[in-house]
């Protein structure tokens, strides 16, 4: 491959005057020679050109054969780091430049002054220099650390258990424990730490809260009411009342419905089906579990089926060992995103606020077992879940839900570090201060700010800029992240680099786990193997628990509908079966971080390995993406789908191939500084950063992401558009749906993503043919 190396400084007009002077006192050119040079460099230029043909893969030609391509690992795949050498010059290039003997009478009196001006300046420079350092005070300035480890070790020192755990308490001592109050707290400390562009911003949002009365289930043969969790409504305490109306499903529609309770299990649609045997489903109430698959997809199949209400539970099988479900109902949101009542949205005043023509209501494990009068599950021998025997007979219930809307309030708090070589690059690092979800979040938060202004006090400044945001309504439906989002999505889509996510850090102690897109799966796999090597089980420590699941919470909007890399690190306390997937849906009452971790040991890990991805994301020369892990994640679905044609593919390969070579020639600026040419480098970035967006398709499926590079938890590596069709249609099992036209209607869309994907990588391999100094700026259209 040929690639031109240039010098990066241009002369500026006193310095042209000078070369002028130069030639005028005696070089000249021979034009013979001249004409013999540009002869020769034209020779050269097609040498270098026809090199870089056959050497560089062509990104028009066919891709290679399916049969032939590498066997795939079925894990996560990790791509090697690129290497390469150091250019050298070229041993055959002769100079044919000369130079004449020059002649005295040929020196001009303008040039002669200019040499004694030159020499003047450089007189008077020095004396200033030796002044100043001559009476420079004794203590010198701290100095930055000299390079990125040494840098990062700074940053470690500074984040401790002991100060997490102070500015928790901080916050928990707050007189008033509201939104409002906890984010003009935060913002105190924000600016108080050193944080410029400190902004607290409030939106008027519609939200959907409890009603004045709880909501209700009650059993029309027995004439007994029960409240969510199971207790009979008249044995409510005075004190359990804010307890009991907290468990609701947000934006539900409200009413009264009389009607059967259908057992339908998981919604899938072979429950479904054993559901309706004997019985017309129309305006029944359906008895559903939360996992295997998105909740908003759950209930839009059970409207098709002319279901009217659906009680949501958990199976206390599914639940992770430490969570009571048996008794404790639990509050959720049926909110995809953002503020119902914006234009274009479903809900508002039309709708009177309700997201679906469902009366949704959550109940406890306790309540679903009465209604399906299932055995009991107390047994040595395992656990039984909870299911409706055939010979049971279907009870009449009536469900009351009376949730209220209402327009408040929201408050989200942006504070910027800003960068010095690329200040209009960011890299967001978001979190949520709502008390009842957000954990230590705001805590660890404040940390990394506290820790990376620190620095900044002692002269580092960071290449990009980071931007440090608390969001508010996020229980609800992540509200405050996306309607930021949407009022700064232009400058967010050119100039976003990465999302880091802070959301819940501490929901468990038994597992760590990292979620992050493909392009960040092997930086966020070196961050947790390193962290893991020091960790506080001794030496008793899981591996690298790294995967590109469909992540909850803010980091929805920037990875979803932006398709910005994302990041999180979190520690968890739950099963690693397919069933208890989605479970994170609901929303129990938090454990405080103080219950989780009395030493905010958890606490700290996450912050360190937290601030080490920031660090390498605002710093690295070359932003730590690596487009092959992309193009395997492609790869691994399709080879996972038995309904792949051979087409797509032998394109998915090809996109392997020229994304192998293309992580290779990306790290060339990284090896060779001298090769570290700013635009070359920004344009570089910035097509590393924009490959995910390929994979964006509209109008996916409800609750399932449109980023394809998002995936659903499963056995099987698979694309969701193929799992849960977009367009309607029942759940279905993989081999059932990948059969069905609206499963082969879905392939299109993944073959227009690669083909989209193919495009940028030949685009950013344009960079390699030569320097870009030389040359128009490679076109993204073909």
């Amino acid at each position: 491959m040929a690639y031109r190396k240039v010098g990066d400084g241009q002369g500026g007009p006193l310095v042209g005057e000078v070369l002028q002077c130069a030639a005028e006192l005696g070089v000249d050119w021979e034009l013979d020679k001249e004409e013999e040079l540009q002869g020769d460099k034209q020779g050269l230029d097609r040498m270098q050109l026809q090199n870089a043909e056959h050497q560089r893969p062509g990104c028009t030609d066919p891709g290679p054969d399916p049969e032939l391509m590498e066997p795939i690992q079925p894990s996560v795949s990790v791509s090697p780091h690129g290497r390469f050498e150091r250019l050298q010059e070229d041993p055959n290039y002769i100079s044919h430049f000369t130079r004449a003997p020059g002649h005295k009478g040929q020196r001009r009196p303008h040039c002669v002054l200019i040499r004694y001006l030159l020499a003047g300046l450089g007189l008077f420079f020095l004396g200033f220099l030796i002044g100043r350092f001559a009476h420079a005070p004794a203590v010198r300035p701290a100095v930055p650390p000299s390079d990125s480890s040494d840098m990062l070790e700074a940053l470690l020192r500074g984040i401790t258990a002991d100060k997490i755990k102070a500015l928790q308490r901080s916050l928990v001592s707050l007189s008033d424990d509201g939104e409002e109050t906890r984010a003009r707290y935060l913002y105190r400390q924000w600016v108080g730490l050193g944080l410029t562009d400190v902004r607290l911003s409030s939106h008027t949002v519609l939200l959907s809260l409890p009603g004045p009365a709880p909501n209700t289930v009650t059993d029309r043969s027995s004439h007994r009411c029960f409240l969510p969790s199971g207790t009979p409504c008249d044995q409510r305490g005075p004190n359990k009342t804010s307890g009991q109306q907290s468990s609701y499903a947000a934006y539900s529609a409200v009413g009264s419905l009389e009607a059967e309770a259908v057992d339908v299990q998981y919604g899938s649609l072979e429950d479904l089906r054993r559901g309706s045997e004997g019985v017309n489903l129309t305006d029944r109430i359906a008895l559903l579990k939360l996992g295997r698959a998105p909740l908003l997809y759950k209930l839009s199949q059970l409207t098709e089926w002319g279901f009217r209400g659906a009680l949501l539970y958990v199976d206390p099988c599914d639940a992770p060992p430490d969570r009571d479900v048996q008794h404790q109902a639990f509050a959720m949101t049926l909110n995809p995103g953002g503020d119902p009542s914006a234009p274009g949205r479903s809900g508002g005043e039309e709708a009177v606020g309700s997201l679906t023509s469902l009366l949704v209501q959550p109940i406890s494990a306790s309540l679903a077992k009465r209604l399906l009068s299932s055995p009991s599950t107390d047994r040595g021998d395992g656990c039984t879940p909870l299911a409706a025997p055939s010979t049971a007979e279907r009870k009449r219930i009536t469900l009351s839900v009376g949730n209220q809307w209402a327009y408040k309030k929201i408050f989200n708090l942006v504070g910027h570090l800003h960068g010095k070589r690329n200040p209009d690059r960011y890299v967001l690092v978001g979190s949520q201060h709502d008390s009842s979800q957000g954990g230590g979040a705001s805590a660890i938060m404040t940390q990394l700010i506290a820790t990376m202004t620190e620095q900044t006090k002692h002269g580092w400044t960071p290449d990009r800029t980071t931007v440090f945001c608390s969001w508010g309504g996020s229980a609800l439906g992540n509200i405050g992240s996306f309607q930021w989002g949407e009022d700064n999505r232009v400058v967010l889509q050119s100039s976003a680099v990465a999302y880091v996510s802070l959301n819940s850090p501490v929901r468990g102690t038994e597992t760590l786990r990292a979620t992050a897109s493909p392009s960040l799966l092997q930086l966020t796999s070196d961050i947790q193997r390193r962290q893991l090597l020091s960790c506080m089980r001794g030496g008793n420590c899981p591996g690298p628990n790294v995967s590109s699941l469909q992540l909850p919470g803010d980091v929805s909007f920037f990875a979803n509908r932006l398709a910005v890399p994302t990041v999180e690190f979190a520690f968890e306390q739950t099963k690693a079966e397919e069933a208890a997937t989605f479970l994170s849906e609901a929303q129990f009452s938090a454990q405080s971080p103080e219950s989780l971790d009395p030493l905010y040991k958890f606490h700290e890990t996450i912050a360190k390995m937290t601030v080490e991805a920031i660090l390498r994301l605002v710093n690295d020369p070359v932003l730590p993406f690596y487009p092959l892990d992309i193009a395997l994640d492609v790869q691994n679905k399709l080879k996972g789908s038995v309904a792949s044609p051979s087409a797509l593919l032998s394109s998915a390969s090809s996109l392997r191939e020229r994304a192998a070579f293309f992580q290779s020639e990306t790290m060339r600026p990284a090896n060779d500084p001298k090769e570290r040419d700013p635009s070359h480098v920004r344009m570089l970035n910035d097509v590393l950063r924009d490959l995910e967006k390929s994979f964006v398709v509209p109008r996916p499926p409800p609750g399932v992401y449109g980023n394809l590079l998002y995936s659903l938890p499963g056995k099987t590596p698979q694309f969701s558009i193929l799992r849960f069709p977009p367009g309607g249609g029942s759940w279905r099992g993989a081999a059932d749906l990948e059969a069905t036209p609206r499963g082969n209607q879905s392939l299109p869309l993944i073959a227009g993503a690669i083909q989209s994907a193919e495009r940028l990588v030949c685009f950013g391999l344009a960079l390699f043919e030569n320097d870009p100094a030389d040359r128009k700026a490679p076109s993204r259209f073909t």
